[in-house]
């Protein structure tokens, strides 16, 4: 349809006259803001007394002649009520629905601690798979890296969710932040310190005489140093690659279990892989968290999110096919499918101890928390002791009974 308006004479005024055809869907090409406009044009010229210049704007099969104030604030109201259910099947585009003016969709961004890999992959597999879109969800997924600033993006209210490890929590509500954990993934700490098989290293009480490659500050590292397993040890910033310990066997550095002993491999370098739970760092690690704003505020979001994310996880450990598809797209630091899924393998082993059933994805134990506020007390000064309680680090609410 063609829009067109033209003045014509009605007795001894001049007014402005809008012509519309029958075809309504191409009322939409015409704005409320550029009716109005051309509204306040139509009431300067009558003051002027001069014919409205309408001339210029095409219009074809005139059904019918309607006043401008009609048209304005009394047609397009109801039009839009009327096209806001046509031209798209909205049963099948969610952001239709969305764009429509529906609010079928909840729109909210997860924030993850890293670059997108296996330790993320339950919640590109609630995306890939429609799960959040079944759930109502509308979730932006955005990518991490080094210092990803999980408790500010929180906090401002910039994501409304975000992945992080446990002990990251306790530092988070220190410094004041109310960030919460709903659920927690993996249940064994995936964190670990690679050496060279040939250094003859196979134990973290055997790392004296090398370098070790490391964050420094990190609770990890603070664990093993108030245990007396750095001594004797030079501490180098961590690269953030196995380059190093590849060249030289006197050089260890932390790691994943995820990603750096198959890198580490795959450069042509035979690796143990210290595991830093051994000696009892174990906090939780892929753990879904919160603010406690939306937890108090928005609890039905928050379930959503939590069902939702979950199932996501129940899936990608039974078939992680179509997430690592959506993993190694998101990620541009130079992932391999094969690193991916050498991840996904270990991830179900970290996530699932013992032969867990998937039933028991994302429970946590409060017992498990109060052991890292301890430890995370005895490593903090004297100041930071006893600011952060276990019991507000997280929350059991959202999470399925534990089947017995």
């Amino acid at each position: 349809m063609r829009l067109g308006v033209e003045t014509r004479r009605l007795g001894t005024g001049e007014r402005c006259e809008l012509v519309a055809s029958a075809n309504l869907t191409q009322l939409r090409s015409m704005s409320t803001m550029r009716l109005r406009a051309i509204l306040r044009t139509q009431e300067d010229h009558s003051r002027m007394k001069r014919p409205f210049p309408f001339k210029f704007l095409p219009f074809r099969f005139p059904l019918l002649y309607l006043p401008l104030r009609f048209l304005l604030f009394g047609l397009l109201p109801l039009l839009g009520l009327a096209l806001s259910g046509c031209g798209r099947d909205t049963a099948n585009d969610p952001s239709a629905s969305l764009n429509g003016g529906s609010d079928a969709f909840e729109r909210v961004a997860i924030q993850l601690n890293w670059y997108p890999e296996a330790e993320h992959g339950g919640v590109y597999q609630a995306q890939a798979s429609g799960i959040y879109a079944d759930a109502g969800l509308q979730v932006d997924i955005r990518p991490g890296g080094p210092s990803a600033p999980i408790a500010g993006e929180l906090t401002l209210g910039r994501c409304q969710f975000a992945i992080a490890n446990a002990d990251d929590v306790v530092h988070f509500r220190r410094e004041g932040a109310d960030i919460v954990a709903v659920a927690a993934v993996v249940q064994n700490s995936p964190r670990c310190i690679l050496v060279q098989t040939a250094s003859g290293v196979d134990s973290l009480d055997k790392l004296k005489g090398l370098t070790l490659q490391c964050e420094a500050g990190r609770g990890f590292v603070e664990f093993m140093r108030k245990q007396g397993l750095l001594e004797g040890v030079r501490e180098v910033p961590y690269a953030g690659s196995v380059a190093p310990l590849v060249a030289d066997a006197k050089i260890a550095i932390q790691g994943y279990a995820f990603t750096e002993p198959l890198m580490a491999k795959q450069a042509g370098a035979e690796v143990n892989e210290l595991m830093v739970s051994s000696i009892g760092w174990n906090p939780y690690s892929s753990v879904l968290v919160t603010t406690g704003d939306l937890v108090r505020d928005q609890p039905e979001l928050v379930q959503s999110m939590v069902d939702a994310t979950l199932r996501g996880w129940r899936d990608y450990l039974t078939d992680a096919a179509q997430a690592n598809v959506a993993i190694l797209e998101a990620n541009r630091h130079g992932l391999t499918a094969e690193t991916l899924e050498y991840g996904a393998a270990k991830l179900r082993e970290l996530a699932l101890p013992e032969q867990a059933s998937l039933d028991t994805i994302g429970q946590m134990q409060a017992s498990r928390w109060d052991t890292l506020v301890e430890q995370m007390d005895s490593l903090a000064d004297e100041n930071d002791r006893g600011k952060v309680k276990a019991q507000d680090c997280f929350t059991l609410q959202f999470l399925p009974s534990p089947k017995s």
